[in-house]
């Protein structure tokens, strides 16, 4: 399934609870899209993310339901983590 990054960036500091990361992994998974991980800025308002999606659609449909801003998406070819490039 191919691999993108999405860049959000919110009005305020993105504090999420876990109750917010349930409604979101249950919204993605309805829309057949899987959040691998996320880095957040250190402003706590822009986050970089990782998914695992058939599809930018599918991302932007689930975003759309649980209510969380997508500026960008970017397919990416492979995930390499660091310990592979040394």
């Amino acid at each position: 399934m191919p691999l993108y990054v999405i860049e959000r960036t919110f009005a305020e500091r993105l504090e999420l609870t876990a109750d917010d990361v349930r409604l979101i992994e249950d919204v993605n998974a309805d829309e057949g899209v899987s959040w691998l991980f996320s880095f957040l800025s250190a402003d706590q308002q822009r986050s970089y993310c990782l998914y695992e999606a058939p599809s930018p659609d599918a991302i932007v449909a689930a975003a759309r339901r649980a209510d969380v801003p997508v500026d960008s998406i970017v397919e990416v070819s492979k995930f390499v983590p660091a310990e592979l490039l040394a």
